[in-house]
């Protein structure tokens, strides 16, 4: 059987992140009004041709391309802090978690290392 409760920083957490997450949709809401509002007081711009524009990144691109490479920093890390974790065990004090006597010697990498 799963224990469903939720600890006090759960909690927190969750009401950081609806706390965010409703900031976020204000913002959007409020960019959509500026937008609006720009729109209708600048006059149309002729298309201008730029030369090698077609060979720029388009912005959602950078931005997954951003995001993308956030994800693998935030992994790597958190292999490393588990590394520290599981490497420092041994000097824990009282007995290893799972029962039982000693604390066993920490496993040499097994080419698991982060990056």
């Amino acid at each position: 059987m799963t224990d469903r409760r939720t600890t006090p920083a759960q909690e927190l957490q969750g009401e950081f992140l609806k706390t965010m997450r409703e900031s976020q949709e204000a913002i959007i809401e409020a960019i959509k009004i500026w937008v609006k509002s720009v729109q209708s007081l600048t006059p149309k711009m002729p298309a201008v041709e730029v030369p090698l524009v077609d060979k720029l990144p388009k912005p959602e691109a950078i931005v997954a391309s951003g995001y993308d490479f956030a994800e693998q920093v935030l992994a790597s890390q958190r292999r490393f802090a588990e590394e520290v974790l599981r490497v420092t065990t041994p000097l824990l004090p009282g007995p290893p978690a799972g029962g039982g006597g000693e604390r066993p010697e920490p496993k040499p990498d097994q080419g698991t290392s982060p990056g």
